[in-house]
């Protein structure tokens, strides 16, 4: 995939990920103790639509720009909201300019008591990323390839925890990474709230990478995917995918609300698709 997610900065896949990274943080916020949200490939944290590289591509026009010009039911509305109210903030206009990173997202959804980790391996965003946050006691930066923080900083103090792992898909085996990072994360904190965000296009093994999922023996594992468009002839991305690691017992029925709207406002040919559905379900309550 062509990384630097500026080209991509509030495309489909985002709207996606912030949605239900917001429903996450919502979630958390609903008992008061504090809690941590760790995102191992956090980027630059917030990017400027107006850039030559956003022009470049407009991807965000038929992401976020579509769905903040849509006409959604009010249940819709309602799940939106932390996400869509926070992107309309950056913003005095209804012309999007500004778009929130999920470092930025966060930092916004966030209560005094809680707290941001912030891992970042390239050389230039990390400094945008430090610089961007510098000052600011709620949010820790550090310059870390992502997936050694999966090891190295779990489990957070609070014993309360977001997980975000949203790795760039530049090199191969990169799903095998997630699955392995996955199941050495979880020793460390099997009660964190971790969602993987990955690729959904031509070739990908999305259904070796759900069974390698399920053969890890976690006992709640959900998925959610939303395609945009066929895949028979487009070698990009044309959909993407979140695992959802201990999720809320509310998400599922959310993302039945939420997803088949998002399939309809962001689809770009009659291909579009979406489904949730449980690839490890355990009958056991979850704090």
């Amino acid at each position: 995939m062509n990384y630097r997610h500026i080209y991509h900065a509030g495309n489909f896949a985002d709207v996606l990920k912030h949605a239900v990274f917001a429903r996450l943080i919502t979630y958390f916020q609903r008992k008061e103790a504090a809690f941590r949200i760790l995102d191992t490939h956090a980027g630059t944290g917030q990017y400027d639509l107006s850039s030559e590289e956003a022009q470049k591509t407009g991807e965000w026009r038929t992401g976020i720009g579509r769905l903040l010009a849509s006409d959604m039911p009010d249940d819709v509305a309602a799940l939106l909201a932390p996400y869509l109210d926070a992107v309309r903030s950056l913003n005095e206009t209804s012309d999007i300019v500004t778009y929130p990173g999920s470092p930025k997202l966060a930092r916004m959804l966030m209560r005094r008591q809680d707290r941001l980790s912030l891992m970042e391996l390239h050389e230039a965003d990390f400094a945008t990323l430090q610089a961007r946050f510098a000052g600011d006691h709620h949010v820790r930066t550090t310059k870390l390839d992502g997936w050694l923080a999966l090891a190295g900083h779990l489990p957070p103090k609070e014993r309360r925890g977001i997980v975000l792992v949203d790795p760039p898909f530049e090199k191969d085996g990169e799903f095998e990474r997630l699955a392995d990072g996955l199941s050495k994360a979880y020793r460390r904190f099997a009660t964190g709230t971790y969602c993987l965000w990955y690729p959904i296009k031509k070739g990908a093994p999305t259904a070796a990478f759900h069974a390698a999922l399920k053969d890890l023996g976690i006992p709640k594992i959900l998925c959610a995917e939303l395609s945009v468009k066929s895949d028979r002839d487009n070698d990009g991305l044309t959909g993407s995918g979140l695992i959802i690691v201990n999720p809320p017992y509310t998400l599922k029925t959310e993302l039945d609300t939420l997803l088949p709207f998002l399939r309809t406002c962001l689809a770009e040919d009659r291909f579009a698709g979406q489904r949730s559905f449980w690839i490890a379900r355990e009958d056991r309550s979850h704090s």
